[in-house]
């Protein structure tokens, strides 16, 4: 393991050496380190597809997976699918992310398709982490797919975060929930000089019981631009929320489109969306305390992505 790469792993995993438990690390094309573990498997995939399945057995707990994908050359792309199938009555955490260092002319890009099927009264904590850096002139592209089936009773906690340096990302999130169901997604962004940021989630709620709270909390400075779409399906007895929360500053612009379907009478769905500047009351204070402006900014900014 190099510097290079061990610097994006930390980046996008908090890895600073191999991890205990389950792994399976992909840098540039190739794998580059896997191991299994007794309740979790590591497969190839065996349709042709790039990529790997994820296998935990039934009545797994406090077992964790990592999948960290890193990318150090320029032009260079690649899509890859991951499927993960969690038994019932498991309970795991997952971290995944991608990491580029592009110091090259021309551009790198990584897609992954992410599908998770969480069968009855699962449990599954998902961590995905996007970091990119370099000092040439080629961009840095993102585009993660997620596609999730939730069996009854299941539930998964879903923390996406973008932390600096991808050029364009068009992220992506269709799910099902079926009878007493949860999804709960917190998505933080933050876009700078001429970033472009995309995320949609369409999330459908099929079964009595099922709930999902979806929140997305952003920051947009310099040129860059954003914008999140959300669409919750009610289509039964349920209950669905989602939330947009952008700070925009300069010259960014910000897009917010949520909407909501209530296909049966007994579906509680609640839409929010908030665009604004930092309020200047905020940086007043934290300048009295001795911060000149950047600071205050950058100390709210964090405060706001926590």
């Amino acid at each position: 393991m190099d510097e290079i790469e061990r610097m994006l792993l930390e980046k996008v995993a908090e890895l600073h050496k191999l991890p205990d438990g389950a792994y399976n690390i992909r840098k540039d094309g190739a794998g580059d380190g896997r191991r299994s573990t007794e309740n979790i498997r590591i497969e190839n995939r065996t349709d042709g597809k790039t990529g790997i399945d994820i296998f935990v057995s039934a009545g797994t707990r406090g077992e964790s997976v990592h999948i960290p994908v890193v990318i150090t050359k320029s032009d260079y792309r690649e899509t890859v699918y991951n499927d993960f199938y969690v038994g019932e009555g498991a309970d795991v955490t997952i971290i995944a992310g991608c990491g580029i260092h592009n110091c090259g002319l021309s551009d790198s890009e990584h897609s992954g398709v992410h599908t998770f099927h969480i069968a009855r009264g699962a449990r599954v904590k998902y961590v995905e982490r996007h970091y990119a850096d370099g000092d040439g002139n080629g961009k840095n592209i993102m585009n993660p797919a997620s596609v999730l089936y939730l069996a009854e009773d299941a539930y998964l906690d879903m923390e996406t975060t973008q932390i600096k340096g991808v050029d364009s990302t068009m992220r992506s999130t269709r799910a099902e929930l079926k009878a007493g169901a949860q999804l709960v997604v917190r998505e933080k962004i933050y876009t700078h000089g001429s970033q472009r940021a995309e995320t949609s989630f369409t999330v459908d709620l099929n079964g009595a019981g099922a709930a999902a709270d979806v929140v997305s909390r952003s920051v947009a400075s310099e040129r860059s631009v954003q914008k999140f779409v959300s669409f919750i399906n009610g289509n039964a007895p349920s209950r669905g929320h989602t939330e947009c929360d952008a700070i925009i500053m300069d010259g960014a612009a910000v897009t917010a489109v949520p909407s909501l379907a209530a296909n049966d009478v007994n579906a509680e769905l609640i839409h929010e969306a908030a665009i604004g500047k930092i309020a200047g009351e905020q940086l007043t204070k934290l300048m009295s305390l001795g911060l000149d402006e950047k600071q205050a900014e950058e100390t709210i900014i964090k405060g706001f992505l926590s």
